[in-house]
Formats: C-alpha cells, sequence, structure tokens
C-alpha cells in the first residue's frame, strides 16, 4: 500500500463524469501522484496522461466478474486511497474493499440520482444504503446527492463540484452550416445523451410548438445513445413534423454553441449539467428544467421550467428568441457567473488536499 497512489474506479461513461475522471487522473498526475484508473474499454479511451496506469478490466457479465473483481481487490490494495465515481463503481469499490484486512480510505462520488420504481428502484436503493454506510466520504454532485447520503447515514457527506473548461472549436463555425439543412431562422442547440432520463420526446415536442411561432427555427441535438429510443424519437419528430435534426455524437460543441440562438436541455434530472456549464462559458441562454442541481447552477443566469412539460419549455425558448434583449442579458448573467465557478485545477486541488487528509487519519488510525 502507497500513500502516494490513488485509485480512480469509474464504470462504463462518454459524456461529463469520463470527461472528469481523464481530467483529474491527469492532473493528481501532475501534482505529484501515482495515479491509476480501474475502468471499461470504452471508458479507458478517455484517459489519455501517459503518466495514468489505465486498466480496462470492467465486469462486462459472468464470463469475466470473478476475474474483474480480483484485478479490482489488488489494485484496492495497493492504493493509499480509492475514489469511486458513480453508483456501480461505489458499490464494486466497497464491497471489494471490506474483503481486505487493511483497507486504504474509500471515497465515493455520486454524479447522477438512482432513478424509476418499483423492485429494481428497491434494489438500488439497497445499493445506495451500502455505499453510504461503508464509504469514508460520499460526495454528491448536487445538494439533493448529498441530502440523500445523509440519510442514509454517510459517515460523512459533502458537496463537490465538477468544472467545465471553455470547449475549444475544432473547426470553423462557418462550416456547421454546411452539415445542417439551409438556415432560415434562429437556432436552437441542446447536447445529450439519447436516453430516457432526457427527455428527449418532450423537446421534440416543444421544437414543433416552437415552430408554429416562430419562422425558420431550427433545433439540433448532438449526442449518441440508445439507438431504439433514437428511432422512436425520430418516428415522433416525423408525426409532429418538429424542425429537429439529431446530429449524433460530436467533438465540436465549442462550434455549435458558436452557432446557437439558445440552449435547452429538458432532462428528468441533472446534478450540474456541464454541457449547461458550456453554454453558459460560451454566452449563450440557457432553458433548462428545475431538477437535481440545475437551479444552483444556474441561479438568475438562466430561465428554468418545470420538468415533462413541453409548452413550459415551448415558451421559455420562444420567449428569449423573439426577445434578443433578454436573451442579451441572461447570456452577460451567464458569462458572469460561470467566472466564478472553479477552474478544473481548483478542484483537482480540492480532490488533493481531500486525499491527504483521509490519507493522514489512516495512518494515524493504525
Amino acid at each position: 500500500m502507497s500513500a502516494d497512489r490513488v485509485l480512480l474506479v469509474t464504470g462504463p461513461a462518454t459524456g461529463g463524469v469520463a470527461g472528469h475522471v481523464a481530467g483529474l487522473s491527469s492532473g493528481l498526475a501532475e501534482l505529484g501522484w501515482d495515479v491509476s484508473v480501474f475502468t471499461s474499454p470504452i471508458t479507458a479511451t478517455r484517459v489519455t496522461d501517459a503518466r495514468v496506469e489505465v486498466v480496462s478490466n470492467w465486469p462486462a457479465g459472468r464470463h469475466n466478474l470473478l476475474a474483474s473483481m480480483k484485478t479490482l481487490r489488488r489494485m484496492i490494495g495497493e492504493a493509499g486511497v480509492v475514489h469511486a465515481h458513480g453508483h456501480q463503481a461505489g458499490l464494486l469499490v466497497v464491497l471489494a474493499a471490506a474483503t481486505l484486512k487493511q483497507r486504504p480510505p474509500v471515497i465515493v462520488t455520486w454524479h447522477n440520482a438512482v432513478l424509476g420504481s418499483g423492485p429494481k428502484r428497491r434494489a438500488l436503493g439497497v445499493a445506495e444504503q451500502i455505499q453510504a454506510k461503508r464509504a469514508d466520504l460520499l460526495t454528491g454532485a448536487s445538494s439533493d446527492l448529498v441530502a440523500r447520503a445523509q440519510e442514509l447515514g454517510a459517515k460523512q457527506a459533502e458537496l463537490t463540484i465538477v468544472s467545465a473548461e471553455p470547449p475549444q472549436a475544432s473547426v470553423d463555425a462557418s462550416q456547421i452550416g454546411s452539415e445542417l439543412p439551409p438556415r432560415r431562422g434562429p437556432l436552437v442547440l441542446t447536447v445529450s445523451r439519447i436516453a430516457p432520463q432526457k427527455r428527449l420526446d418532450v423537446l421534440v415536442d416543444a421544437a414543433a410548438l416552437v415552430a408554429a411561432d416562430v419562422l425558420g427555427v431550427q433545433w439540433v441535438v448532438a449526442g449518441d445513445g440508445d439507438l431504439e429510443l433514437l428511432d422512436r424519437l425520430e418516428v415522433r419528430r416525423n408525426r409532429a413534423n418538429a424542425p429537429v435534426t439529431f446530429l449524433g455524437r460530436r467533438e465540436d460543441v465549442a462550434s455549435l454553441l458558436a452557432q446557437a440562438d439558445v440552449f435547452a436541455l429538458a432532462s428528468e434530472w441533472e446534478a450540474r449539467p456541464l454541457a449547461v456549464q458550456e453554454a453558459m462559458t460560451a454566452g449563450v441562454p440557457v432553458v433548462a428544467t428545475r431538477v437535481g442541481g440545475v437551479a444552483d447552477l444556474l441561479g438568475d443566469a438562466g430561465v428554468l421550467v418545470g420538468p415533462g412539460s413541453a409548452p413550459a419549455l415551448a415558451a421559455a425558448v420562444r420567449d428569449l428568441l423573439t426577445d434578443p434583449a433578454r436573451a442579451g442579458e441572461m447570456a452577460e448573467r451567464a458569462r458572469a457567473r460561470v467566472a466564478t465557478f472553479p477552474s478544473e485545477g481548483d478542484v483537482t486541488q480540492g480532490w488533493h488536499d481531500r486525499y491527504r487528509r483521509l490519507v493522514a487519519a489512516a495512518v494515524r488510525g493504525r
């Protein structure tokens, strides 16, 4: 066990969590930590710093579960501190660590809420409780996640911030237009995984309502995910004659933001969505649902609407598109607010300090 070795653990992820772990691992290596990441093959592609050891042996069914857990257990035993990101990773880590005679401090960060109902939700609730009881520190990306951890009896529960660095344009913004239908009006942008939680069905319905009042409006969705859901969304779009284009996964979000007049998010739940932070940084006025940590993130620098309501989302987007002065005011508020957020370096330093504190306490307790 090395006090200077940190093990980061995360499951399959392609969005903000994967980017956060990649940035954190690189930042910690810069601060002198010996960093290892245990993750899935798809997430491993995001961790490109040569100083970071990456083990992509995440369990993928019964055929490699025992071998995967054996590897994870060994890596936990070699670490001075372990930091799991997400519910799956948190559960695996606390269970594996419990089998060690001497284990390092374990931190679990919840980036998302557990949604759903019925037996599955009850089972996931038990998994939450196991993590809360066994982690030395449980952090949440929004205040409701912290409250949930405290409710479940966490030893320590704290709010953590996931930073968003300004996105860098990868292509000239003028080139983006050639990939979209001919532009005859304003552009609304959504950056989102194709997943039920994102409520893109509401977004499609809202786009149809906006199109009835705003001539030539276009709505583009950047992100990939559930292909069956995408098929259903495209059928819904075609039936409603909604001006929505699904672009798939994009690496040029900054270029899309440079063209956008409004950024919109219809999610059922979010913590501190990185896509919203990127829009704020770019000075694009934001309309989002009042869920999770979104209200804390936006403050008065955006427009909040209730979840699940296409008319409410459409009205808020329409108001900004038809009132340039108000949209400009929101954009300036967003830029000013995001300037007060901690940088990626600040976030990494905060974790460095937490790790050192926990490692020192563990050494004293032996």
